[in-house]
């Protein structure tokens, strides 16, 4: 009976203990405020209301973009993916606001969870930035952990699906975007073949880009 109730008391001691630290790590980030996608750019960048092009914060993905890295069009695919699906999308500030581009540094949370812990537990984060004390640290490096244990993207040793995108044909064009991302889901940078002017509405060097 005295073992059993010590294993009980236990238990609840670890459960009490890691909410204590949740709770604490919440506290002392900033309170969270609602904002709308207005586009998604890779794996750890989007561009929010309220507070635009937003950096987020401590976790860093591969590169999607200007230059791809393994997984990188995964991780990007899936922070696009969610958010896209979200019911609601939150931030919360972590000391410094702005990085030195400008954009906002944030913890970025997906219908109530940290996307960023999402993100490193599914293995599409490849490290982490350290520019201060932030709150969710213990928890990510965790979730790292947790990654290379399991094998996750990144720590799998296995190679990314989309590492290798179709190799266009010589002059290929799209009718629409539609059509383009049906071969390219992520649209495409200029400089491919396949990428027109037309097709880059925004004129940030990527047509088609969700």
């Amino acid at each position: 009976m005295k073992k059993w109730l010590s294993i009980v008391l236990t238990v609840v001691l670890g459960v009490s203990l890691l909410t204590g630290i949740q709770e604490s790590a919440e506290a002392k980030a900033g309170s969270k405020f609602s904002v709308k996608l207005e586009k998604c750019i890779d794996g750890d960048t989007a561009q929010f209301s309220k507070v635009g092009r937003t950096r987020f914060l401590y976790v860093d993905t591969p590169e999607s973009t200007n230059k791809i890295e393994p997984y990188g069009k995964e991780a990007s695919a899936y922070t696009c993916a969610v958010m896209k699906k979200a019911k609601k999308l939150e931030l919360a500030y972590d000391g410094t606001k702005k990085d030195k581009y400008g954009r906002t540094l944030a913890w970025v949370f997906v219908d109530g969870k940290l996307l960023q812990s999402d993100l490193t537990k599914r293995g599409y984060v490849k490290g982490f930035y350290d520019y201060g004390n932030y709150s969710y640290e213990s928890q990510l490096h965790a979730d790292l952990k947790y990654a290379k244990n399991n094998k996750k993207g990144l720590y799998s040793g296995k190679k990314s699906e989309l590492d290798s995108p179709p190799v266009p044909a010589k002059g290929e064009k799209f009718k629409n975007c539609t059509e383009m991302r049906k071969k390219y889901p992520n649209g495409v940078k200029k400089g491919h073949p396949a990428y027109e002017p037309k097709h880059d509405r925004d004129k940030d060097g990527v047509a088609c880009e969700k």
